[in-house]
């Protein structure tokens, strides 16, 4: 709470600009009440919470792409770093309540659960959602052959920071030019000429930024886009755009945070590898895409991150892979 009511007060002192504030302050409110509800709700139900959240989490991913785009709250969620984003935090719910299940025939219906997770981002076309989901999948199946937790959470966190480093790395042409050729296709150049657009407001403020919200209307790309939306489709680099380095070293100090909870909790390892899985796709997902602008994503996360942590009052399961 300390962590995110320090984001919540840094958007707040970078506004004094100009900024609006209030798309961080909702997700930071959206991830602490995700956060609370989970560490309820995984504590007093640790197989059916992270069950039923994975199916809402699917629920969401499959129709958002079918509804009306006169929805306010659902039709944002068909763009594609969203519906990845959901993916992959529906699959990592899914192996967190199987790994919690104690009969074997709850345990495989949650595990085919999770299978279905994928086979579904494959259907919907959701390349990144596959992916995301099947790396999540694979990591749960894997985290029953180890015994301690810190190797798979250093591993995630440098992960995230090998992901974080080169997008910051393209956005500086800092890479060889093959390289930055070859990554820029599949990101598209006008997603990186968005990343440039930031990392130049950033090097212009680099202590409080531009102000929150305010990358639309300062990015000589998004000014002549025909359908901006004013983000420039990168977490790291939207903050330090917007709120300057600070910014950017409470949103890695928040997953820091996170990372650490899981290896403290007494949850099983499975369950904490699965979740540690899929939290850090979505922190990839959002490093290189637009998703933790959703509301939905970001209570996703803290949802997620609650159950994996809350202890539950009715005991564990068969205890695989309990050495932190």
């Amino acid at each position: 709470m300390i962590m995110l009511g320090a984001c919540a007060a840094w958007s707040l002192i970078t506004a004094g600009r100009g900024g609006r504030p209030e798309g961080v302050l909702l997700a930071v409110l959206a991830l602490a009440a995700g956060y609370a509800a989970g560490r309820i709700c995984g504590a007093l139900l640790p197989v059916v919470a992270p069950g039923t959240a994975a199916l809402a989490g699917l629920g969401l991913a499959v129709t958002a792409p079918h509804t009306m785009a006169g929805s306010p709250l659902i039709s944002p969620l068909g763009h594609t770093g969203a519906t990845a984003a959901l993916l992959a935090l529906s699959a990592g719910a899914a192996c967190c309540a199987a790994w919690a299940a104690r009969p074997p025939g709850p345990r495989r219906a949650l595990r085919l659960l999770a299978a279905g997770v994928v086979v579904t981002a494959a259907v919907l076309g959701s390349s990144a959602g596959f992916a995301a989901s099947t790396a999540v999948l694979l990591c749960s199946l894997a985290a029953a052959r180890m015994r301690h937790r810190g190797p798979g959470l250093t591993g995630f966190a440098l992960a995230t920071s090998l992901v974080t480093a080169t997008t910051w790395a393209i956005a500086e042409g800092a890479l060889p030019t093959g390289l930055t050729d070859s990554l820029a296709g599949p990101l598209t150049p006008h997603r990186v000429l968005l990343w440039q657009d930031a990392l130049t407001l950033a090097h212009d403020e680099p202590l409080l930024g531009a102000g929150p919200g305010r990358f639309g209307e300062l990015s000589p790309t998004i000014a002549g886009s025909l359908s901006p939306d004013g983000k420039p489709h990168s977490a790291p680099l939207q903050l330090a755009a917007e709120q300057g380095l600070i910014g950017v070293a409470l949103l890695a100090a928040v997953f820091g945070w996170v990372l650490y909870m899981l290896w403290r909790t007494p949850r099983p390892t499975p369950v904490v590898l699965s979740a540690g899985a899929a939290l850090t796709a979505l922190a990839t997902i959002a490093t290189v895409g637009n998703a933790v602008s959703f509301t939905t994503v970001t209570a996703g996360a803290g949802l997620l991150a609650g159950m994996a942590t809350a202890l539950p009052l009715t005991g564990e399961g068969d205890g695989v892979g309990d050495a932190p």
